[in-house]
C-alpha cells in the first residue's frame, strides 16, 4: 500500500487518513457501510492499490485483468458524495434490503492537464460469512444530468 503525500488527510476527503481509510486499507477494519467502502476504494485507487480494490469487489463481477494502470498519468481531486436527500430519493426505486446499497459520487481527476468528473451510481452488496458481514462492490451506473 502507498501512503498519501500528506498522510493526515485522507484521500476521501472524510478526515486524517489514520482514523478514516487507513484502517480499512491496511486490513485492520472492515467498512461498516456501503458509503465508507465506497470512500476506501476512492482512496485505493488514489494510492494505486489494486489488492484492496480487488478485495472489495464482489467476485460475480471483478474484472479479469488489471483495474489499476501504474503507467496512467492521472491525477484524482477530490471525491464528493452526493446529498442523503438525494440518495433516499433513488432508493425509493430499489427493494428495500438491509444487504444492498447504493452510493452515489462524483470523483474529479485530472489526465494531461485537464480536468474531468466521474459521476456514478454504485451498487453494493453484503455478504455474511464468518465472523462478519461484509460490504462488496457489485458494479455501478452513469446517470445523465
Amino acid at each position: 500500500m502507498h501512503i498519501p503525500s500528506n498522510p493526515a488527510a485522507c484521500p476521501c476527503g472524510g478526515g486524517p487518513f489514520a482514523a478514516c481509510c487507513g484502517p480499512f486499507l491496511a486490513g485492520a477494519a472492515v467498512p461498516p457501510s456501503a458509503e465508507l467502502l465506497m470512500r476506501s476504494r476512492y482512496s485505493a485507487y488514489t494510492l494505486r492499490d489494486e489488492a484492496y480494490l480487488r478485495a472489495t469487489w464482489h467476485p460475480s463481477t471483478l474484472p479479469a485483468g488489471p483495474i489499476v494502470d501504474p503507467d496512467e498519468r492521472l491525477q484524482w481531486l477530490g471525491l464528493e458524495v452526493e446529498s442523503a436527500l438525494r440518495l433516499r430519493q433513488r432508493k425509493a426505486d430499489l427493494p428495500d434490503s438491509p444487504d444492498r446499497d447504493t452510493v452515489e459520487f462524483v470523483a474529479r481527476y485530472k489526465i494531461g492537464g485537464r480536468a474531468h468528473r466521474l459521476h456514478e451510481v454504485s451498487r453494493f452488496v453484503r455478504e455474511h460469512g464468518p465472523g462478519a458481514a461484509r460490504w462488496f462492490y457489485l458494479d455501478g451506473s452513469f446517470p445523465n444530468k
